[in-house]
């Protein structure tokens, strides 16, 4: 029996590369961490007060939104009521015409 061994390359397809662990290191891992250690873009010194500013505005709208639909709902079910109330829609049943039970002398 062929036994393979892999020489100072690592196999093939890696690039004669070993990562953690002393697997290979793929061509898109490669440049993964070249990108990875270029220097990072600067950071604008005010955008966590931006950030937090338009976190804030959001939830103020989602709030008003909320409530606005919360108030339909209860104004929806505030009319439904009042409807049911005047106008009685479900069908009135006439009172019963019993006759009474036969004279038998």
């Amino acid at each position: 029996m062929l036994s393979r061994t892999r020489g100072p390359g690592g196999g093939p397809g890696c690039g004669g590369r070993l990562g953690t662990g002393g697997r290979a290191v793929t061509p898109k891992e490669d440049r993964v961490r070249r990108m990875m250690d270029t220097p990072h873009p600067p950071v604008p010194p005010d955008l966590a007060r931006r950030a937090a500013a338009r976190g804030a505005r959001i939830d103020y709208r989602r709030r008003v939104t909320r409530r606005i639909a919360l108030l339909t709902l209860l104004a929806a079910v505030t009319a439904l009521l009042a409807w049911l109330a005047v106008a009685s829609p479900w069908p009135q049943q006439a009172p019963s015409v019993i006759a009474p039970p036969p004279r038998l002398l």
